[in-house]
């Protein structure tokens, strides 16, 4: 696949990774700019990509926020924000790309979290957008076929978050892993691949690569 590659704030690391990926085959990436919560933005990127490669044969939404929103703290803003990353983005992008998608058969995938699932602690807003991106999935599922398909992924402990964590958090964490491990992005990668290229029969489904976490939850 030719891939169009969103970046935020992060154009070093996106142009980085643009051109580590055109060594491999030469101007396969395409690079886009946006703020995703401004969703007037978000057919020009889904135009662009068409413009480039003349199709669209997948959207994955993986882009988000997290961060802690005890009850007693949390602002409008916070929650503008972790629903505008987490839900109302992934919603207008898959408007935009679905005719183009729904010509080739194409599909979405949704990157969700088991905490859609089981609450995490301190972080109702989160918890909340990543529960309304898992229903979105199952919406889209239904509202798209039979001529696109819409799943999700939903990551256990893979990369531990920006936020501070301490040693012992961690231990906890992973205490609670049946694989007692934690995860590698490439284990989100390959399920990525498989829902994209091998699962032609799969629709509104939300796969847990978590090693057993949400056993117990």
């Amino acid at each position: 696949m030719n891939l169009a590659l969103h970046y935020r704030t992060s154009a070093a690391e996106a142009a980085a990774l643009q051109e580590e990926l055109n060594a491999r085959r030469s101007a396969s990436v395409l690079l886009l700019q946006a703020e995703l919560r401004d969703t007037a933005l978000l057919p020009s990127l889904i135009e662009q990509t068409v413009a480039r490669w003349g199709r669209l044969d997948l959207l994955v939404n993986n882009a988000a926020c997290f961060y802690a929103t005890p009850l007693v703290s949390a602002t409008e803003a916070q929650w503008d924000e972790l629903l505008g990353s987490n839900l109302k983005a992934p919603f207008f992008l898959a408007q935009a790309a679905a005719p183009y998608l729904q010509r080739v058969n194409g599909a979405i995938i949704n990157v969700v979290d088991i905490y859609a699932q089981r609450p995490l602690d301190g972080h109702p807003i989160y918890c909340a957008a990543k529960a309304g991106l898992a229903m979105l999935t199952q919406a889209l599922a239904r509202e798209l076929a039979p001529r696109a398909r819409v799943n999700g992924v939903a990551p256990g402990a893979i990369l531990w978050p920006q936020t501070a964590s301490s040693e012992v958090q961690q231990a906890q964490t992973l205490s609670r892993v049946a694989l007692q491990r934690q995860g590698d992005p490439g284990d989100i990668a390959r399920t990525l691949l498989f829902l994209a290229r091998d699962g032609d029969y799969i629709n509104g489904q939300i796969i847990a690569v978590d090693g057993g976490r949400t056993l117990f939850m």
